[in-house]
C-alpha cells in the first residue's frame, strides 16, 4: 500500500513513519507538512492510504479530504490529531479509525489492520463527505473559510470577504473580493454550515452577507430587490424578507 504523512509536527511524522517501518508492505510515498504540500503528492502518488492531521497551517485535514473528493480521489483515511473531540466524531462518521496522539505502536497497529481489511474488500465503508466530516467536527461551529479549487489553483476565501452565494445547479457561485469562484456543493449544504447570524437565505438561489446589505427596495408588484454596497441587485423572495424581519426585530 502506498502511504503519504500528513502532519504539521515533524516529530509527529517521525513517530507515524517509525512504526511503519515495522510493516514491510507499507510504501511511504512521502511526507507533508501543510495541506498544499499534501495535495501535490496525492496527485503524483495516488496513495490508497494516508495519515492525516486535522489541526494544520494553511488547508486543515478536512478540506485537503474535500479538495481530493473534487478530484475524484479519495484514499483510505487514519486521522491522527490530537483533539479527541475531532477525533471522536470522525471516528462516528466512519473514517477508518482515528489515532489521537500519543499514540501507542499496538494502537497504531490496529488502525493499519482495519485499512488493510479495507483495502482488501473483506468489508464495506461507507465513505462520508468531508464536508459532513467537517460539520461534525465543528460541533455546531459556524464554517470560518470555504476552500475552491479550480484545476491546480487553490482558493481561501475568508467569509469576512464573502460577498454573496448564488445556486447554480449542483455547484454554488461564490462572489468574493470582485470574483467569481465555482464550488461543487448544493446552496443548502452551504447553508447549514454558515453563521445564520450573518449569512442569511433571501432566496431560493441567494445566500447574503448582510455586511454587505445597504437597503431593500420594493416595486408596486411588491418585487423586492437587496441593494449592496457595490451596486449589486439581489432579489428578495417573500420568505427572504420574512427571514430578514425576524432577524432584524430579534436584534
Amino acid at each position: 500500500m502506498k502511504v503519504l504523512i500528513i502532519d504539521d509536527e515533524e516529530l509527529a511524522r517521525a513517530v507515524v513513519r517509525e512504526f511503519l517501518a515495522t510493516h514491510p508492505d507499507m510504501e511511504i510515498a512521502a511526507e507533508c507538512a501543510n495541506g498544499f504540500e499534501a495535495l501535490k503528492a496525492a496527485a503524483q502518488h495516488q496513495p490508497d492510504l494516508i495519515f492525516l492531521d486535522i489541526q494544520m497551517p494553511k488547508l486543515d485535514g478536512f478540506e485537503v479530504l474535500e479538495l481530493l473528493e473534487a478530484e475524484g480521489r479519495r484514499p483510505a483515511v487514519v486521522f491522527v490529531t490530537a483533539y479527541d473531540q475531532h477525533a471522536l466524531r470522525a471516528f462516528e462518521a466512519q473514517a477508518v479509525d482515528y489515532l489521537l496522539k500519543p499514540f501507542s505502536k499496538e494502537r497504531f497497529d490496529a488502525a493499519l489492520a482495519k485499512a488493510r481489511v479495507l483495502r482488501e474488500g473483506q468489508t464495506t465503508m461507507s465513505q462520508p463527505h468531508a464536508s459532513d466530516l467537517a460539520a461534525a467536527a465543528r460541533q455546531g461551529r459556524p464554517l470560518e473559510r470555504i476552500v475552491v479549487k479550480d484545476g491546480p489553483k487553490v482558493t481561501v476565501v475568508h467569509l469576512d470577504r464573502l460577498d454573496w452565494v448564488q445556486a447554480q445547479d449542483d455547484y454554488v457561485l461564490l462572489r468574493t473580493e470582485g470574483k467569481n469562484l465555482l464550488k461543487q456543493q448544493t446552496l443548502a449544504n452551504l447553508e447549514m454550515q454558515l453563521d445564520a447570524s450573518r449569512f442569511i437565505r433571501i432566496h431560493r438561489s441567494y445566500i447574503l452577507n448582510l455586511d454587505r446589505l445597504i437597503r431593500i427596495e420594493q416595486d408596486s408588484k411588491e418585487h423586492r430587490e437587496a441593494i449592496l454596497r457595490d451596486g449589486t441587485r439581489l432579489p428578495v423572495s417573500r420568505a427572504g424578507y420574512q427571514r430578514l424581519r425576524e432577524l432584524w426585530e430579534g436584534a
